[in-house]
């Protein structure tokens, strides 16, 4: 009985952090661009770095014809650019920001209703 236990728990687990990790990387359907810009060198895009390097090539995998732009530009600070349909578009600065608080605004911006 506990042995059950144990393995349900740790299916539960993974499948919880499977539909975690699966609900960030989908993106809705008003959603039609996601710009980032950052700078190569300073120390404000480090967290913007983190996450292009952690997360990139899965949303890419996630959502291969959705237009993920990158951007590099010396000395500029980072932000992020969602644009939604009918040419609608936010942003939100990712000054010193984590990977962990990027990957957030990210969400944020790309769950915002219209």
């Amino acid at each position: 009985m506990s042995v059950y236990f144990l393995v349900q728990s740790q299916r539960t687990r993974t499948l919880s952090k499977m539909s975690a990790a699966n609900a960030i990387r989908r993106l809705p359907q008003h959603l039609k661009e996601l710009r980032i810009h950052l700078c190569q060198r300073s120390p404000s895009s480090q967290g913007t770095r983190d996450w292009v390097e952690k997360h990139y090539v899965d949303m890419k995998k996630s959502n291969p014809k959705f237009p993920f732009l990158i951007r590099e530009c010396s000395n500029i600070n980072p932000v992020v650019y969602a644009r939604y349909e009918f040419g609608r578009e936010l942003s939100a600065p990712l000054s010193n920001m984590s990977s962990q608080q990027v990957d957030q605004a990210i969400q944020d911006l790309s769950n915002k209703p219209l």
